[in-house]
């Protein structure tokens, strides 16, 4: 397909538009120098959010390059093409919202079947939480360093304290 573009070098990432953490795409940014164009598929190949979408088209810009999407007919040479990309980086980052959204409600109704348990509770000696809690409560040791001792990571360490209600 980009062949057809006439492009002069391919970047292809395996791994989602969803956040601009990939191999190619970074190759890609540092590749790009002024009066290249950057052509892709759908504007969703190069990212899934808006803000992340107009800061990648401003950094080309910046670079003087500009930013095709062939899916959405958008070229940013024009006003009207930079209105389009903004409108359909608002577009795609609602669908993957609407998606994430979707998983969220899938989920409560397999917990309401009982289908889905969640992780399995971290296992806690409670003779040694209550100990240690009592020495963080008393001021003889730190929030972090109780949970070290304990092993434990901070949302699990809270939690726990508010659950015994210590």
């Amino acid at each position: 397909m980009m062949e057809e573009q006439g492009a002069e070098k391919l970047f292809i990432d395996k791994a989602s538009g969803k956040n601009t953490d990939r191999a190619a795409f970074k190759e890609m940014m540092a590749f790009v120098r002024a009066d290249d164009i950057v052509i892709v598929e759908s504007i969703s190949r190069i990212a899934r959010n808006t803000r992340d979408l107009l800061s990648i088209v401003s950094e080309l810009t910046e670079k003087g390059v500009e930013f095709v999407s062939l899916k959405e007919s958008i070229d940013t040479t024009t006003p009207q093409g930079r209105f389009m990309l903004t409108i359909f980086g608002a577009l795609a980052e609602l669908e993957r919202e609407s998606i994430l959204e979707r998983q969220r409600e899938g989920i409560e109704i397999a917990k309401s079947e009982g289908k889905y348990k969640g992780r399995k509770p971290v296992d806690i000696d409670e003779e040694k939480f209550v100990a240690v809690c009592k020495k963080w409560r008393d001021g003889k040791m730190t929030a972090t360093a109780a949970m070290n001792e304990l092993g434990l990571k901070p949302n699990t360490f809270y939690r726990r304290v508010k659950e015994m209600s210590l």
